[in-house]
């Protein structure tokens, strides 16, 4: 299938702009780049309330942001992990896809902003992030969700983030979670499948940029042999949640999904798995580009509310 219509336009918008790689530039000036997917990314879908809070995490206070769908006190909840390589995203390019999963799946949502490499390289990110769901288990009373219909997600970094945090709360029995939502995830360093082969260039996010985000991320060598930063090396994937996949036909990264989802299969975990034909890597954001974002969000949505019945 040829690329949509929408993403074509979008692609040559983002080509006008001619920016520099991110390896040519101050992180700097890539996060404040960043900032123009606000024209991108729609509006918000009203929901009950959106509440700001700061929780202690391992070595800093985290950012949190709650998206309640309506006023029940015992909802299903979603710890969400954002995108951008480690390093870069913020919460607010996240409010309109969020608070339409949040309304249609009627499930509590949590989003952490958590520390980003290069100046926080994992485990940091990681760290934060497990922390945000141990506190969401400590304080679910508290934020009106019921302890026993948890899940976590996340889309490209914040997908392996939330890949590698259901194996931890596995590991550590922390608790047993219904489901983790991985948006096209990054979950190797290698770079030899088909999809970084075939979708290299060209389609807004690169192979070259994948390489420059893990360099950054995985600081210590150490870290690469560590099955919580790629969690595709697990070695066991056993008993992990219920995985919902969401993959996008040009995009370096979908190789990756295809590979976990065989893996978990594998052993014995239940997936599904659902590629979108004619989509880019990050379209899961860009409501205001493509309506097939919307569907996405709304396939998601259905998938959680099965797993949480």
């Amino acid at each position: 299938m040829t690329l949509d219509p929408e993403i074509v336009e979008y692609l040559r918008g983002q080509a006008a702009l001619n920016l520099k790689p991110i390896w040519e530039v101050p992180i700097s000036a890539t996060r404040k780049n960043s900032q123009l997917r606000y024209a991108y990314i729609g509006s918000n879908t009203p929901i009950d309330s959106i509440t700001e809070l700061y929780i202690p995490g391992p070595t800093s206070d985290l950012h949190i942001r709650i998206y309640k769908p309506n006023s029940s006190n015992n909802s299903s909840a979603l710890v969400f992990f954002h995108g951008g390589g480690w390093a870069l995203g913020f919460l607010n390019l996240y409010d309109p896809c969020l608070t339409r999963l949040a309304k249609k799946s009627g499930c509590t949502i949590i989003s952490v902003n958590y520390q980003k490499s290069p100046e926080h390289p994992f485990p940091s990110p990681f760290d934060d992030c497990y922390e945000t769901l141990k506190w969401v288990v400590d304080h679910a009373d508290e934020i009106g969700v019921d302890p026993l219909k948890i899940g976590v997600g996340g889309d490209s970094a914040g997908a392996n983030l939330a890949a590698a945090v259901a194996l931890k709360a596995r590991d550590e029995k922390l608790v047993e979670l219904r489901f983790q939502m991985l948006i096209y995830p990054c979950l190797d360093t290698n770079f030899e499948t088909d999809s970084y082969l075939k979708y290299a260039e060209g389609f807004g996010l690169t192979t070259k940029a994948m390489q420059w985000f893990w360099e950054n991320y995985l600081q210590d060598k150490v870290a690469e042999h560590d099955p919580y930063a790629r969690p595709i090396r697990a070695k066991t994937h056993r008993n992990l949640a219920p995985a919902i996949i969401i993959a996008a036909e040009y995009d370096p990264l979908t190789s990756d999904s295809y590979k976990y989802a065989e893996q978990l299969k594998n052993s014995g975990v239940s997936v599904v798995l659902k590629e979108y034909p004619g989509l880019i890597h990050g379209f899961f954001t860009l409501i205001g580009v493509t309506q097939r974002a919307n569907d996405a969000i709304d396939y998601c949505s259905a998938q959680i509310i099965e797993l949480t019945l």
